[in-house]
């Protein structure tokens, strides 16, 4: 049986002084840490953050051939090929590890609502194998890849009602081009603000709703077996590695591999949707440091930059530093989109420690000529 990583004794204090309250854990350099999707952008990166931090990544990855061009080069990390949903391989990844990253994941918005079948096979139906697994080898810590899409759009405010959120937009308004939300009471103008972990969860499409079960069986398992649940509510990330020309992956990427190809990037709506672009590399430190969050139970928390951007800004901005060509604005948009959703970090800042390192300046600079990662035979 593997070990527990922790500390369950009061009398015991760890080396910075402060006791460690009963029934409470913290990480400790060296802790062996499963890392499913490890293989991947954001997984890579939050292996080589552990690795900084200490501690020892185990890599687990299906190396799907639509995300992979062919098996990782890890010279720091143990690899274990295998499927999330493959409980055999799960249960045999998991000898001697004292916690878990969940990066494995079917992200991005899709194709269309066929997509769904395998949204909720490899988001949901792998986290619950996953999940039974630990519980089974008693691993009671957990660091999951969560998403800001759990919300739906983000924080608005009318002048005359307050906070207020509306629903979902009409095709004969977007088709219009009337892109900004109304209010749902007035049909005033909304003003959009940051959006915090307490506000209401109100997922917009498949992928969506696949991460917002994720947290919810993170919940269920943290309170069946006592164990310490994180979900990491990522906002836009971007950064090296990439997947490229792909639907399934960001924006960012969308732009980066039309400039590679000499074509100009393709904006949506107006360009003036807000997002939180942060950097891959803040990301993974966030994973790190939520691997000392102490306690029981489940927490969210939002991973942004605080420092909202358009679209049309990511867009420019990436166009001027590859050298163009400059974006078009093209009107088009997309039914599972939201108009503005930007996080309120503040919590995972204030309990954790963390805060972002990447602007979005130098981030932006860096990844106009970053490599980008092909699917197999790209």
């Amino acid at each position: 049986m593997p070990a527990r990583i922790g500390i369950d004794d009061e009398s015991l204090t760890p080396a910075s002084g402060n006791p460690v309250p009963p029934g409470r854990f913290r990480s400790v350099a060296g802790m062996r840490v499963l890392v499913t999707g490890g293989a991947g952008f954001i997984g890579s990166q939050v292996v080589a953050a552990l690795t900084a931090a200490g501690h020892e990544p185990v890599v687990f990855d299906a190396l799907l051939p639509s995300v992979h061009p062919g098996r990782p080069v890890l010279p720091d990390a143990e690899f274990v090929c295998g499927d999330v949903r493959d409980a055999e391989a799960v249960a045999g990844a998991l000898r001697g590890v004292g916690a878990v990253c969940h990066q494995a994941a079917m992200v991005g918005l899709g194709t269309d609502f066929g997509d769904a079948p395998g949204y909720v096979s490899c988001n949901d139906l792998g986290t619950a194998v996953l999940l039974a697994e630990m519980a089974r080898a008693e691993v009671r810590r957990l660091v999951q890849a969560g998403s800001m899409v759990v919300y739906g759009e983000g924080r608005y405010t009318c002048a005359v009602h307050g906070v207020v959120r509306p629903g979902p937009r009409a095709v004969a308004d977007l088709s219009a081009g009337r892109f900004e939300p109304r209010c749902p009471r007035c049909g005033a103008g909304l003003a959009p603000g940051l959006v915090s972990e307490d506000a209401p969860a109100d997922p917009r499409n498949v992928y969506a709703t696949t991460k917002l079960a994720q947290e919810h069986l993170a919940a269920s398992w943290a309170r069946a077996t006592g164990g310490r649940a994180v979900s990491l509510r990522y906002h836009n990330v971007y950064g090296p590695g990439m997947p490229r020309d792909t639907p399934y992956a960001g924006v960012a990427s969308f732009f980066r591999s039309a400039l590679e190809r000499g074509e100009a990037p393709r904006v949506f709506e107006d360009g003036g949707q807000r997002r939180d672009f942060v950097h891959v590399r803040d990301v993974a430190r966030a994973n790190a440091a939520a691997l000392d969050s102490l306690g029981e139970g489940h927490t969210a928390y939002n991973v942004g930059s605080g420092e909202p951007h358009t679209v049309g800004e990511m867009a420019t901005a990436l166009a001027a530093a590859f050298g163009g060509p400059m974006p078009v604005v093209t009107g088009e948009y997309r039914l599972g989109d939201v108009r503005h959703i930007t996080a309120d970090s503040a919590r995972l800042r204030e309990e954790l420690g963390w805060k972002p390192e990447v602007e979005f300046a130098d981030g932006v600079a860096e990844f106009a000529f970053a490599p980008l990662r092909s699917p197999a035979g790209g």
